[in-house]
């Protein structure tokens, strides 16, 4: 079964989740590292470990442009990732996360109401810009990464985010630049659907956004940060023997813990366009 589902099914599997509330909650996002030794969750994720009520392992995803997702938990937190003050704005977010590796993926210009806004870059001479905020039935922390910046290094000027929904974990590797060191690893978790940008350029070269997506294993990919059919056409040749294509007819999916695919799949809600 693929990870995309028709809305009314979102509702209904939403309230039958939504009726063990009380029950314990599933420990956070864990899973063995490439060398196949269990990892450790960084303090960060060791915090994020206390139990809570259940809560909906679902989210609505909806792919509003450039490198930003819209995400809606059972509960009615909305989220945007990437927020540039373009895609995505008028939404009403409660919750934004940017990195500033390139003005399109931060603005200044939030629009009112947002509750939490995460910058995902050093600024103000810290050498770390680290989140770690709750709001209703999400969870949602940074991995700080480093990124290219005029022949050296801008030492975390960037942050791959997470998003925890019951037991549905999330990843948006906003504007990477590397390959991910075990530490990444350890504080991001084990994630079930993985944003990805896929133009091969601006971030890095295909091949190596291919090793990342093997890095980090995700049952659910979704490409991102690209501009026509070509560079989807390539991502998905490089994945092939791995991930199945599936091509849905909207921008928007619904993903559920139990309704993951069984065969990994890239999920081209983009198009065949990207923004």
């Amino acid at each position: 079964m693929h990870a995309v589902a028709a809305r009314p099914l979102f509702a209904v599997l939403v309230a039958a989740v939504l009726a063990v509330l009380g029950s314990a909650v599933q420990a956070r996002c864990t899973k063995n590292v490439a060398d196949g030794g269990p990892i450790r969750l960084a303090g960060l994720g060791e915090r994020l470990l206390a139990q809570k009520p259940a809560t909906a392992s679902a989210a609505r995803i909806t792919f509003v442009g450039h490198a930003s997702f819209l995400i809606e938990t059972p509960q009615g937190v909305r989220v945007i990732t990437d927020y540039n003050g373009l895609n995505g704005y008028g939404r009403k977010p409660d919750i934004v996360t940017m990195n500033n590796a390139h003005g399109t993926h931060f603005t200044d210009d939030v629009e009112p109401g947002v509750t939490y806004v995460l910058r995902g870059w050093a600024e103000g001479g810290k050498d770390l810009m680290t989140h770690e905020v709750e709001l209703r039935d999400v969870k949602v922390w940074n991995v700080p990464t480093n990124v290219r910046d005029y022949g050296g290094t801008r030492i975390n000027g960037n942050s791959i985010f997470g998003f925890q929904i019951g037991d549905l974990c999330i990843a948006h590797l906003g504007h990477l630049h590397h390959r991910l060191e075990k530490e990444h690893l350890e504080q991001l978790g084990r994630i079930d659907v993985l944003m990805v940008p896929i133009d091969g350029s601006y971030t890095m070269g295909v091949p190596l956004v291919v090793e990342v997506v093997k890095q980090v294993q995700p049952q659910v990919v979704l490409p991102m940060h690209y501009w026509g059919s070509s560079q989807v056409e390539r991502f998905l040749r490089l994945v092939a023997d791995s991930y199945e294509a599936v091509w849905p007819d909207s921008r928007t999916i619904d993903v559920t813990k139990a309704g993951l695919p069984e065969k990994p799949a890239v999920i081209v809600v983009g198009g065949s366009g990207g923004d």
